[in-house]
């Protein structure tokens, strides 16, 4: 695994690097000469044009010139102001010594010379705006960030793509479109979500000191990203020596006249991922038309009231669930008091629960909006996971018109609802464009899924694939976020697997489903026998 620091926290790493022996100028000249050996690795180079900014990112490109001119490339370096003009205490020197050693300089050019020299150049370094950033670029910065990204040259950026809040994942402005981003010491969390899923490319970290690695455990990582040999510990090994039940037995309890169709992909789902015995538990109105779709899943008509479930279906679902491996509750569901009540009373079962979608929903109501309130309420002997996304999360946390935006306010609110139980045999899925299974020890990032998930009926596939997994719950309860994030990453390779087949806007969810088996093998493949990365892996 690879730990995630907050931007503050990367401060305080830098400061105990210090105390350790390890100056602020030989940092820079380490994070300098790392991201020039990320250009020279990139091959058939000649020339580099290295846009630096004012402050310390800055300076890490005026050390990288030097090391690119020592190896024989042409560079230049282009800055906004002369470099007695810079500010902090190391730039200035560390841009003198560069142009003492013959570094060409451009400083402040018009637009049409800035084009033509991007132009001519192989790779461009952007080393203009560092982790401390947030907001939208100013000028020259603006304009500089435009010109690169109409050049068609690649580009290396340095520490982070300059325009994106390395903390949040947002882009007010224009934003550097990376081919390769080298951060130093740690990943931050905005390098793994929303935008910067698009303009990071792949991510290198380069952990500058020998001491890092402790010091970057020291302080405790707000998550960390998961690798795919990391799974191996919470896999079911394979054996002949199954039969159907063995295999894993899985109630989804949800649907509606409403929405019909979600518990039917849920239990698919599930059986793709493995569970040997799925039984489909929805209102009456709507068992026919589940049964035409499920040949081989028994589906079970609940009394019903207003088209969803009566509140007479409670004891039968809660003797279904007792004697199932775990229960989905929530596909379809719907909210209403009847509703409400049948997500209650699973919640007082011994079964292994997951709880998606309006069951979520029905789980806010009987809070008033504030779970982490009532942790007396989920607070069970069995495992329980929750699958928001942010505005479900939103929900549960009293914030229904302002939900988390962000990678990171989701695991403060996701660790608020977790910290508030306090238990090991409890996890919650914050789902987003990188989704975090965040238990009460560690916050874990599974690698997301292309951007083709994002269609309905997506997060019902993974609420199925979860359930599957769950039926064989890890002895260690402390590896329950592990199994909830191989589930995340089956789910997003099942995706890919998709998009490659449909084309990346025309994935529905049942071609994710049809995937899904397949998506498992690969992921069991690859961590248990070569090692390797599954393909199109964004962080080394």
């Amino acid at each position: 695994m690879q730990p995630v620091l907050n931007v503050e926290d990367v401060k305080r790493v830098e400061r105990a690097l210090t105390h350790e022996g390890v100056s602020t100028s030989e940092l820079m000249h380490r994070a300098g000469s790392s991201a020039a050996q990320e250009v020279l690795h990139m091959g058939d180079v000649r020339s580099v044009v290295i846009l630096v900014g004012f402050g310390n990112n800055g300076g890490d490109g005026w050390v990288a010139s030097e090391v690119l001119a020592k190896a024989g490339l042409q560079v230049t370096v282009v800055s906004p102001v002369e470099p007695s003009a810079l500010t902090g205490d190391l730039a200035p020197v560390v841009a003198k010594a560069a142009v003492d050693a013959g570094i060409p300089l451009v400083v402040g050019p018009p637009r049409d010379q800035l084009e033509d020299m991007l132009l001519s150049c192989d790779v461009v370094m952007d080393a203009m705006l560092g982790t401390g950033f947030h907001g939208s670029p100013h000028q020259p910065f603006d304009i500089w960030i435009e010109c690169v990204n109409q050049s068609g040259a690649r580009v290396v950026s340095v520490d982070v793509p300059s325009g994106l809040s390395a903390q949040t994942g947002h882009v007010a402005g224009p934003c550097i479109v990376a081919d390769v981003t080298i951060t130093m010491l740690a990943l931050k969390p905005g390098l793994l979500a929303d935008e910067g899923r698009d303009v990071c490319g792949a991510i290198v970290v380069a952990p500058l000191a020998e001491q890092t690695e402790q010091l970057v455990y020291d302080a405790d990582p707000v998550a960390w990203r998961t690798e795919v040999t990391d799974y191996i510990d919470v896999m079911t090994p394979p054996t002949c020596a199954v039969d159907k039940y063995s295999r894993g037995s899985v109630l989804v309890v949800g649907g509606s006249t409403r929405y019909p169709g979600a518990p039917v992909m849920s239990a698919l789902a599930a059986a793709r991922a493995g569970a040997g015995y799925v039984t489909l538990a929805v209102p009456e109105p709507v068992a026919d038309m589940a049964r035409a779709h499920l040949l081989e899943i028994p589906v079970v008509g609940m009394p019903a009231d207003d088209g969803t479930f009566s509140p007479d279906a409670r004891a039968s679902l809660n003797e279904m669930a007792e004697r199932s491996d775990c229960t989905l509750v929530g596909p379809g569901l719907t909210v209403c008091s009847s509703t409400v009540a049948v997500c209650s009373a699973l919640l007082e079962t011994k079964a292994t629960l997951v709880m998606d979608a309006d069951a979520l929903n029905c789980l806010a109501r009987l809070t008033s909006n504030r779970l982490d309130n009532f942790p007396e309420l989920i607070r069970r002997t069995a495992p329980l996971v929750l699958t928001p996304h942010a505005r479900e999360l939103g929900r549960l946390m009293g914030l229904p018109d302002t939900p988390p935006d962000s990678l990171t306010s989701s695991l403060e609110a996701a660790r608020r609802i977790v910290w508030a139980d306090g238990g090991s045999e409890f996890v919650v899925m914050a789902k987003g464009t990188a989704t975090a299974c965040v238990g009460v020890e560690a916050a874990l990032l599974p690698k997301p899924g292309p951007a083709s998930l994002a269609t309905a009926g997506s997060g019902d596939v993974l609420a199925g694939i979860t359930a599957a997994l769950l039926t064989h719950t890890p002895e260690d309860p402390s590896d329950l976020p592990l199994l909830c994030a191989l589930a995340c990453e089956i789910h997003g390779y099942a995706g890919s697997m998709a998009a490659d087949r449909r084309g990346t806007r025309g994935v529905m969810a049942t071609d994710i489903i049809d995937c899904v088996g397949l998506a498992a093998d690969a992921i069991e493949e690859h961590a248990s026998y070569s090692g390797e990365p599954i393909p199109d892996e964004d962080v080394r």
